[in-house]
């Protein structure tokens, strides 16, 4: 039988994955609003570079013809703020709520009893989340920041064309890019991946800053935080060498080594992946009286912590339908059969291959025996 803290454990990885996933359908929306607004910049770059012929450029003249420009840009932005804020404010609540959910399904009546779950408003841990700074910065700033960059960028790129001897429709499609590239090899390819980064690390931020307050909200329970980190060749070596350890909860001070919490998971870096399990105080450390609880009961809440874990092990002792929604079905089947290890879904330089691709590399690998 599973322990309290071993499901609290499962479902966090597994809520972390989801989590991944809705990452990637935030980033792609909140792009998508940012390419709408490339058209009318394009065309307010046109209008300006027309009334700035080559042998009248300067740079005074520039910064009065792109205003247009500016106010164009910083609308844009201003829309992906408003709409990522709506987005960080419905995951707040989801959060909490979803935090809530596990502890009264995973925690034993008896211990409930004692020590109802709290409840964490979606309005407080969204004013936390936006509160705390994430990467040096609050959200508002990170936005504003990416604006002013892209123009700078803009701004360079015309300056570099005139003096190049460029035409204006070659300083245009060098800033916004090609159609047939998707527009991917202009200027304005990176401060898309600089909104993307923002974005991903805004989710997690908001996620974990939700997390820490429902822990804040039920430390009667909660005696430590987990770091658990992704465990792929992704992983950096700041989240590598906290998996596993384990912190006090709320004040986040080590226990029983010398790493510190600094941001915490989801926050550490850019694009964090890592996330924290809660772990349950024993129902002796609760003083519960031992003939309140069963003895599967407190067996459950015996307060031990799994021990290390890779991913692998945890993908293969979950279930089939969460296997499929990590995997795929084909893949699934594949882990399933025992045909395949999770290790032969990846590259040997660890890039998760294409159905095709795996395909393509066992037939190579099949005629190379045959050879």
């Amino acid at each position: 039988m599973l322990t309290v803290n071993q499901i609290i454990e499962d479902e966090q990885v597994a809520h972390a994955v989801s989590l991944e996933k809705y990452k990637v359908g935030v980033v792609q929306r909140i792009i998508s609003l940012l390419n709408r607004s490339d058209a009318d910049l394009s065309a307010a770059l046109s209008a300006a570079l027309e009334r700035l012929p080559a042998e009248s450029f300067t740079v005074e003249r520039l910064e009065l013809l792109l205003d247009q420009v500016r106010l164009i840009n910083s609308q844009a932005y201003a829309s992906v703020a408003a709409e990522l804020q709506n987005d960080l404010k419905e995951l707040a609540g989801y959060e909490v709520s979803w935090q809530r959910a596990l502890f009264e399904s995973a925690i034993p009546n008896p211990v409930q009893v004692r020590f109802p779950i709290a409840s964490v408003s979606a309005e407080q841990a969204y004013a936390a989340a936006m509160s705390r700074p994430f990467q040096g910065r609050l959200l508002r700033n990170w936005s504003t920041e990416i604006a002013a960059d892209r123009m700078v960028k803009i701004r360079n790129a015309i300056r570099t064309g005139y003096l190049e001897g460029k035409t204006t429709d070659q300083i245009i499609r060098g800033i916004r890019g090609s159609r047939s590239t998707g527009y991917a090899d202009g200027f304005l390819e990176r401060p898309r991946k600089d909104l993307a980064a923002v974005v991903r690390t805004a989710v997690s931020h908001t996620a974990a800053t939700a997390r820490d307050e429902f822990v804040k909200a039920n430390e009667e329970i909660v005696k430590a935080d987990r770091w658990v980190s992704t465990l792929d060749n992704k992983t950096s070596p700041m989240c590598r060498i906290r998996d596993q350890l384990q912190y006090t909860a709320v004040t986040h001070k080590p226990i029983g080594h010398k790493v510190p919490w600094l941001q915490g998971p989801g926050k550490i870096h850019w694009c964090c992946r890592s996330t924290s399990a809660p772990v349950t105080k024993s129902w002796k450390e609760l003083g519960i009286p031992l003939n309140e609880m069963t003895p599967a009961q407190r067996a459950s809440m015996d307060g031990q912590v799994p021990g290390g874990t890779t991913y692998s092990e945890w993908l293969n002792r979950q279930s089939d339908a969460r296997k499929i929604e990590v995997l795929g079905p084909v893949r699934a089947q594949l882990l399933k059969d025992g045909k395949l290890d999770l290790e032969d879904f990846y590259s040997p330089t660890g890039e998760w291959m294409t159905l095709d691709q795996m395909r393509a590399r066992d037939a190579a690998a099949f005629a190379k025996m045959a050879a």
